[in-house]
């Protein structure tokens, strides 16, 4: 993810319709943040066990992370992650394991109660996305037109 600019340029203007366009990108991604904060719960997840779940699965060329690794997925620190980690491994979700090239360090992965848990949750966004997904192309085409 970038850093926004820390002052905004003002070479090229922004019209009414540039507004417009930013505001129902906001509005969509809004409507995906609810849709997705609302199937967690009904899956028995909070959106950021949820979000900690997708980041370990979708991790990329592994299916563990670090500590530092989750942290820096769900943009908290550290030790934030560690709370996270101590309540998804309470349920039953995650389990912490010797990292396989230094065994000092520590390797999160799911369970497989949290893998199948996942499995369904990630198919109704699957779906959702794809649903949102003409209506994310015709606004990236205006933002790009």
């Amino acid at each position: 993810m970038s850093t926004p600019p820390s002052a905004p340029e003002r070479a090229d203007p922004l019209e009414k319709a540039d507004y417009e366009l930013l505001a129902e990108f906001r509005h969509v991604l809004r409507r995906f943040l609810s849709f997705s904060e609302d199937a967690a719960a009904v899956a028995g997840l909070t959106a950021q066990q949820h979000q900690a779940l997708l980041a370990i699965k979708g991790y990329p060329g592994r299916d563990h992370v670090t500590v530092g690794e989750l942290a820096e997925r769900l943009c908290v620190r550290p030790h934030s992650a560690v709370g996270l980690i101590d309540r998804l491994e309470g349920n039953g979700w995650v389990r912490r394991a010797p990292g396989p090239e230094d065994r000092r360090q520590v390797v999160i992965s799911l369970t497989p109660a949290a893998e199948d848990l996942l499995a369904g949750l990630s198919r109704v966004h699957r779906d959702e996305i794809r649903r949102l997904s003409p209506l994310l192309r015709t606004l990236f085409d205006r933002l790009e037109g």
